[in-house]
């Protein structure tokens, strides 16, 4: 009988710091639970997201309230959306690779997951150090990076980005902070400067300001979208960040991404700052993605044993996590 064995809270320090138009991050804590039938054991690892207000303790005391069945399906209708049924819906996802000695990719019907060129993201900061940074990327390998925005001041920062990369693909991330700006305009100047993708430019629940907006790049939605059940709402947006911590494990990404392929947006594959445990999952559902952004375990200061491995900024499968056993 499968049960919940712990479920407990990790911190990871940060390589300097995580730095984002809401603030900047030196650690992170992360929930890693763990589930088991007797025999086999199954790990799966979530981030709160701390800007709806989750914490890495609520999400252990939400894991150790689950009354719900032990089954990837019932998670759905049992226990909302968030961190806390990623690192649970994970665990299960791995214990089941363990049991039926096949690893998760073959379960969930997907194709043998190959190497991703991940986004490498530069934090936000002044123009100087993030062409330092960016110029540090790309000698890295990373041939696409994501530049953190705040609004004012964005097109100085991606300038310098590209001053320090001048090959490299860029994506932008606005995070929220474009809400009052002239977004076709501010969106037509960084194209300019070869940015291909503009993430969440307005707030969430404010969707509708993008209406009528004409820009010249594709605008990703990142907080404003979290489940499938989001997409009727996202008219003004052209492509969707999947994240399991937003969609509350593997089991609604894959779903989210089916969906959100057959209503024709591009898909982003994204993560919180975390592991490998908690990156692994996502680089599942990252397979054939048009934009791919897991770095959060190449921005700690270390990371688990066994974990993704990056070489000339592609992301090569790992083996602590879905693999049978």
């Amino acid at each position: 009988m499968t049960r919940i064995i712990s479920a407990t809270v990790e911190r990871w320090p940060v390589a300097g710091a995580f730095v984002i138009s809401r603030g900047a991050k030196t650690h992170v804590d992360v929930v890693v639970c763990i589930v088991g039938d007797g025999v086999h054991e199954g790990r799966g690892e979530g981030t709160a997201i701390y800007y709806e207000g989750e914490s890495a303790e609520g999400c252990v005391a939400a894991i150790a309230a689950y009354a719900g069945p032990l089954e990837r399906q019932a998670l759905l209708a049992h226990m909302p959306r968030g961190a806390a049924r990623n690192a649970l819906d994970c665990a299960l996802w791995d214990l089941e690779a363990k049991r039926a000695g096949v690893p998760v990719w073959r379960l969930a019907g997907l194709e043998p997951p190959a190497p991703l060129p991940t986004a490498f993201t530069i934090s936000l900061g002044e123009p100087a150090a993030m062409e330092a940074d960016a110029r540090a990327a790309a000698a890295r390998g990373f041939g696409l990076l994501k530049c953190k925005l705040t609004g004012a001041g964005d097109r100085d920062r991606v300038a310098a980005v590209r001053a320090g990369a001048p090959n490299a693909r860029l994506i932008v991330d606005a995070n929220e902070s474009w809400h009052d700006m002239d977004i076709s305009a501010e969106a037509a100047a960084l194209a300019a400067l070869g940015v291909e993708m503009v993430e969440q430019p307005v707030r969430h629940g404010a969707e509708a300001r993008l209406d009528g907006v004409r820009a010249p790049l594709p605008l990703c939605a990142d907080e404003s979208c979290h489940t499938s059940a989001d997409l009727d709402r996202l008219g003004g947006f052209d492509a969707v960040n999947i994240k399991l911590d937003k969609a509350g494990g593997l089991t609604e990404a894959l779903a989210l991404r089916a969906q959100a392929r057959r209503r024709g947006f591009r898909v982003m594959v994204g993560c919180m700052l975390g592991t490998s445990l908690g990156v692994a999952p996502a680089a599942l559902v990252a397979q054939g993605a048009d934009w791919i952004d897991l770095d959060g375990a190449l921005l700690l200061a270390e990371d688990r044993p066994g974990g993704l491995a990056v070489a000339d900024g592609m992301l090569a499968p790992g083996t602590l996590w879905g693999t049978a056993g």
